[in-house]
């Protein structure tokens, strides 16, 4: 098996700088063809007490307006003391959203929280291969390969 004809991968969120009130939104993603999508996001700066989640809201429309959290839909970290949760992830997984599109949202809180690059993983697609997105620049698959 393939993994990358059997998914989609994009990045959909830019790296965000430190923060302790931060509140930003991937890209919105439209699900349909999709059964699901897995959000990878990682922490790239913490300060102790710095509290940092991503979590994924859905809508019938692709549009910001209206966007709704997700029941568990979220993950959460607090770090306990400086840079402890650096180069850690915050990953959540949606299979069948209600809603045809849905986006990951970062906040931080009480203290300096610094997220690198949004990445969303959709999987369980409708037709087979599934073309690489616009946000890909090249991907290389080997099967069996030779020591180079």
């Amino acid at each position: 098996m393939n993994l990358l004809k059997n998914v989609s991968v994009r990045e959909v969120g830019a790296p965000v700088a430190a923060a302790a009130n931060t509140d930003s939104n991937s890209d919105r993603i439209d699900m349909a063809g999709f059964e699901g999508v897995m959000f990878v996001c990682p922490i790239e700066d913490s300060v102790a007490t710095g509290v940092a989640t991503l979590k994924v809201e859905q809508n019938t429309a692709d549009s910001d307006s209206g966007m709704a959290a997700l029941s568990g839909a979220s993950a959460t970290v607090t770090s306990a003391t400086n840079d402890d949760v650096n180069g850690t992830l915050l990953v959540v997984d949606v299979y069948r959203p209600a809603e045809r599109y849905v986006q990951a949202v970062r906040t931080s809180a009480t203290a300096n929280i610094a997220f690198g690059t949004v990445t969303a993983i959709l999987y369980g697609p409708r037709e087979l291969p599934v073309a690489e997105h616009a946000t890909i620049s090249d991907a290389a698959v080997v099967a069996s390969p030779a020591e180079a």
